[in-house]
């Protein structure tokens, strides 16, 4: 690893997500990465959709429990844009305003990638939704771990164990191919804001990877504080 050193800028923090499918490794990557910014003694702030605050995170028991596809994509639409707003006016803008820099495991592109391309819930909806919940925020660096879907699996499987698969690790195999499809679609959409990722390969590969689109996109000049 070089010591070049990072400038990091002061202000207002920086907003960074992850996506991608069941098992691709976004709780890793996002602890690995935490862990990166605070050893050079960064605010870091890491939360999760849905959930991240207190009323969000009942409507996350809410929607893995299956409550939100009995009602159906409309409905499961609007549980996931209450816990959104809920989670950005308590948690998420607070901590931007002060600072601090905020990983987040999923936002607003999961809501169109699953409930948008998979469940047919119409742009108009979601965007109206968006638009009341999050306003003009949106993340400085989407990160979306892709690989294949078979491999996403089977790590799921691994991580649950003997538990019982919740609401989206249970759909069939078509409904995870067209979700890595969708987030293909988002990344090639937006690739300012998305940097789409391999993540067919050991955690510390892709870190490594995760790493550098964050200094590419983040970090456009060689800076100060912390080793690249």
């Amino acid at each position: 690893m070089s010591k070049s050193p990072v400038r990091w800028p002061s202000g207002r923090g920086r907003f960074i997500t992850f996506e991608g499918g069941e098992g691709a490794g976004k709780s890793t990557q996002i602890k690995k990465l935490a862990d990166r910014l605070k050893a050079a003694r960064m605010r870091i702030l890491v939360t999760r959709e849905p959930g991240g605050s207190p009323g969000a995170e009942i409507m996350r028991h809410l929607v893995l429990s299956g409550m939100g596809k009995l009602l159906g994509p409309e409905a499961e639409t609007l549980l996931f844009a209450a816990a959104r707003d809920d989670h950005v006016r308590t948690v998420i803008q607070p901590a931007l305003s002060q600072g601090i820099w905020v990983l987040c495991d999923r936002f607003a592109d999961s809501t169109r990638a699953y409930q948008g391309s998979l469940g047919r819930v119409p742009d108009g909806l979601i965007n109206a939704m968006q638009r009341v919940t999050i306003g003009d925020l949106k993340p400085d660096l989407t990160i979306i771990l892709d690989l294949p879907v078979e491999i996403g699996l089977q790590r799921a499987a691994a991580r649950r164990g003997s538990a019982t698969p919740d609401r989206f690790e249970g759909e069939d195999l078509k409904f995870h191919q067209d979700l890595r499809d969708a987030y293909l679609k988002i990344a090639a959409e937006d690739p300012a804001r998305c940097a789409l990722i391999d993540a067919n390969s050991d955690p510390d590969t892709v870190a490594g990877r995760v790493w550098t689109a964050l200094r590419e996109r983040l970090l456009p000049t060689p800076s100060s504080v912390i080793s690249a």
